[in-house]
């Protein structure tokens, strides 16, 4: 079964993307997911630079999705493909807000990094 949703006065048949339908309506299922992104992100602490640079980009694109009806306009402004892989991404991101929940990376290391593991060495052949 193929999905179609009206471009303009033109029908979208495929994404030309193997695996990937027309999504028949992504509009509200792109505000549900990014607006359950950024509560899950509430949870992250705000020092968090995953929590700060994650939700900058959520709120920009919940943002431009909530100003359009236009999908095409939507594609534009966002400038990440076509719609359906936005609606993709947003849904991986959403999965990996959960995983950092669990995994909390802001917290210090169990064990203290060894000495100057941070430290390169660079060895030039001059």
């Amino acid at each position: 079964m193929f999905a179609t949703r009206s471009l303009f006065s033109v029908v979208k048949k495929s994404t030309g993307i193997y695996g990937l339908p027309v999504h028949p309506d992504p509009r509200p299922q792109l505000i549900s997911i990014y607006k359950d992104t950024l509560k899950t992100l509430e949870q992250i602490p705000s020092h968090a630079v995953y929590r700060q640079a994650t939700s900058a980009l959520t709120t920009h694109r919940l943002n431009v999705v909530e100003a359009n009806e236009d999908i095409a306009k939507i594609e534009k402004t966002l400038d990440a493909g076509q719609i359906e892989e936005v609606v993709v991404q947003a849904a991986e991101e959403l999965k990996l807000a959960g995983k950092m929940l669990e995994w909390k990376p802001w917290e210090p290391l169990e064990t203290p990094a060894p000495k100057d593991q941070w430290n390169y060495k660079y060895n030039d052949h001059n």
